[in-house]
């Protein structure tokens, strides 16, 4: 087994699936809150476009949702896809696809709040921005964090879905090794990176929780 080509191969890999790791954090976190508002909207027709779409999402299979976002410009609008679209097109996937976990998240920990808040606030001259802002995300973001850490221990697992449109990350290097190589080394090493970056993310939400939990 060549250890350098595989530590080389994997690492490569391991950039890539930090990318798409990063970037659907980065999308899907302030999105998925948009997409709670929407869900929870007044309006009975925004309140149902939001509900549809999040179904929509949490319904069908990412690797499903990879493959439309990236052949359907090609067969429905008719433009040309190149190669180089296929991470932008895996950060679109998962950023839409994770948006929709999270603000089903976001609106359960919202909705919780008990509504003495919301009027101890306004007699105290809050606005509703302000209430929102200072009182209510505070305490949302405390319930919902472990909820969020199983999502985004899911996402590290995920990002290997990205194989379904020849993006390489690291299970595509992994996978292309083995059969090269003829030795299941590279999934089992690609096991322990998957299993160490997951670890580290447990730990820092773990972290974070304990940040939050000012009430002990």
């Amino acid at each position: 087994m060549n250890w350098a080509l595989l530590l080389s191969k994997l690492g490569s890999g391991m950039l890539t699936t930090l990318e798409i790791f990063c970037v659907t954090l980065i999308v899907s976190l302030p999105l998925g809150l948009v997409i709670a508002f929407g869900r929870m909207a007044k309006n009975p027709i925004i309140r149902t476009i939001f509900k549809i779409y999040i179904s929509i999402m949490r319904g069908t299979p990412l690797m499903l949702q990879l493959m439309v976002v990236y052949f359907g410009p090609y067969y429905i609008l008719g433009l040309q896809v190149t190669n180089s679209y296929r991470l932008y097109a895996a950060f679109i996937a998962f950023g839409l696809n994770y948006a929709a976990y999270f603000a089903e998240i976001y609106r359960g920990g919202i909705e919780s709040m008990p509504d003495g808040q919301y009027e101890a606030a306004k007699l105290l001259g809050y606005s509703k921005a302000q209430t929102f802002i200072k009182i209510i995300l505070p305490q949302v973001i405390k319930r919902i964090l472990p909820s969020i850490t199983n999502e985004v221990i899911t996402l590290v697992k995920d990002t290997s879905l990205a194989f379904a449109i020849a993006v390489t990350e690291m299970f595509t290097q992994a996978k292309a090794l083995s059969s090269s190589q003829v030795s299941m080394i590279p999934y089992v090493a690609a096991g322990v990176f998957y299993y160490v970056f997951n670890l580290l993310v447990a730990s820092v939400m773990e972290f974070v929780e304990k940040k939050f939990n000012y009430y002990r």
